[in-house]
């Protein structure tokens, strides 16, 4: 499913992000990346949907190399990847169905397709009734769950949440990670940053720990393990 191989990302300043990352992730998988702020996390999970490319080392995500992807195959990558961002980033002129379907259309989907498909997600975040609302009508939990609805409407194998539950009140955030399992127990493998400990604690899961760039625990139902 994913694999890095001796994975290094330098920056232009000379940050080493990460230093020699070899791991492996398998279909189906719920996996938490724990850590320090500053420790890598979010490069972590910007080389699985090519936001970044490594400095060094091999990325396989599907079967692709990501790292060496030609420009015009990028989208037919990230298809298969879903992503949910701490801070939503929904397009605020457009309706929570709008903005679910403007990620099918972007893939040319057959408009019947979309309709239904788009109502199939709305229903399994519990949103149905707030199709035709705006994102500033929405509270932060309805806009997260709109936004992971846009990231697993078209079917991903992969879902990458980058603190998804970061801007939300802990009662919200229980809320957040129900979902999350639900979806990773419909066959979506779910690649997950967090800062989170109870979370993390609580719904026990696989937990890679990286610091300073580096994997420094890598553990099956595994706790958090920093005390931030």
């Amino acid at each position: 499913m994913i694999e890095m191989q001796d994975v290094w990302k330098t920056y232009a300043d000379g940050t080493h992000a990460l230093k020699g990352i070899s791991v492996r992730i398998d279909r189906n998988d719920f996996v938490y990346i724990v850590g320090p702020s500053g420790a890598g996390k979010s490069t972590f999970m910007k080389l699985i949907y090519r936001e970044e490319v490594p400095t060094k080392g091999q990325i396989s995500v599907n079967g692709f190399n990501v790292g060496r992807l030609k420009q015009r195959k990028i989208p037919y990558v990230r298809r298969n990847i879903g992503v949910v961002f701490q801070d939503f980033r929904l397009l605020p002129n457009m309706t929570a169905y709008e903005n679910i379907a403007f990620a099918m259309e972007a893939i040319e989907a057959p408009r019947k397709l979309i309709k239904r498909r788009v109502n199939e997600v709305l229903e399994l975040v519990g949103l149905k009734s707030k199709a035709n609302s705006l994102p500033a009508q929405l509270s932060g939990g309805e806009q997260q769950r709109i936004s992971i609805a846009r990231a697993i409407v078209n079917n991903p194998s992969v879902i990458v949440a980058d603190e998804p539950t970061g801007n939300l009140d802990p009662e919200t955030s229980w809320g957040i990670m129900n979902l999350l399992e639900e979806i990773n127990f419909r066959g979506t493998t779910i690649i997950m940053a967090t800062h989170n400990k109870d979370i993390v604690n609580t719904i026990r899961k696989r937990v890679i720990a990286i610091e300073s760039g580096s994997i420094v625990r890598d553990q099956i139902r595994g706790d958090y393990g920093y005390d931030l």
